[in-house]
């Protein structure tokens, strides 16, 4: 019997290679960045969303994987109502290209079922078919923004872990910054090569969001001799909750507010990291390799 690592192995890859002529095969190499937070109501998710518009808008063709298993709601955030979910690919109803829905500015989800059990919970079996589907994405994005639950379980360590790089929202609180520092000493313990990038939200100005931000590097590298990248701010912004209430992103809704121009901002840098080859996708393929074996030194 072919053990489930074996399984795995072969779907990657096979969903790793796209047809392009007889005898050809072509790769294209998505970058994963996963979105982490320490705790819930700091506006990952928001952030996912509108970081997904505002890339598209540079001509990044993005899709957002809604892995906050348990409680996802990206869908929310841009008012609509996928038919299907990572639930009906988890039980082998659906394969994960049928579940891929348009959302506005041409950003594609992948729904993530708020509720479902069974993704909080996967056995091995699901999760050797829920990784492997994950190759069927390679093709259709050149950004793969994976939003993730907050905190670290399992399962939310291995999205992150096996990520090009991964960018942790916190916001002035004490318990933010204090839940967010503790997803960064688990990540650096793991890996302390790991790319770790912080952007601070609902902020009053420019100066905050950088006080905030030094605290946090400077502990960083102190006490865990590793670093993280500062590459912006949101300001706090009355559009954002406004936007919320209708369903609507807000660099849709309030295109020139505050937020948005944050949001842009961000987007920008994060495009240009790309562009001078300091922030390269490595692809589905080596995602799934990572995921694989962090899944595999785990049992």
């Amino acid at each position: 019997m072919v053990d489930q690592a074996q399984q795995l192995r072969n779907l990657v890859k096979k969903s790793s290679k796209i047809p392009l002529k007889r005898g050809q095969f072509k790769v294209n190499l998505s970058r994963v960045i996963a979105v982490a937070s320490g705790k819930g109501g700091v506006g990952k998710t928001n952030f996912v969303a509108n970081m997904g518009i505002t890339m598209s808008r540079l001509g990044k063709r993005v899709i957002i994987v809604d892995a906050d298993l348990g409680l996802a709601n990206v869908d929310l955030v841009f008012g609509i109502s996928p038919k299907y979910h990572l639930g009906h690919v988890i039980s082998g109803e659906k394969k994960l290209s049928e579940i891929v829905v348009d959302a506005p500015e041409g950003v594609k989800i992948v729904a993530g079922g708020a509720g479902i059990a069974e993704l909080a919970n996967m056995n091995d079996t699901d999760r050797v078919r829920f990784i492997g589907s994950l190759g069927e994405l390679e093709d259709m994005a050149d950004i793969i923004l994976i939003d993730t639950s907050a905190g670290i379980s399992n399962n939310v360590l291995g999205f992150i872990l096996a990520a090009d790089e991964v960018i942790i929202i916190t916001t002035t609180e004490p318990t933010a910054i204090r839940d967010a520092y503790g997803v960064i000493k688990v990540l650096a313990r793991e890996n302390r090569e790991i790319d770790m990038k912080l952007v601070v939200n609902m902020v009053e100005d420019e100066e905050e969001a950088e006080d905030v931000a030094n605290r946090i590097r400077m502990v960083v590298s102190q006490f865990l001799g590793s670093n993280i990248e500062y590459i912006g701010y949101i300001l706090r912004d009355s559009g954002v909750q406004r936007a919320v209430l209708r369903s609507e992103p807000f660099a849709i809704a309030f295109p020139k507010s505050k937020a948005a121009k944050c949001i842009s901002e961000i987007a920008g840098r994060l495009v240009h990291l790309e562009m001078e080859g300091r922030a390269q996708g490595k692809g589905i393929k080596s995602f799934l390799f990572r995921l694989l074996r962090l899944n595999s030194r785990r049992k």
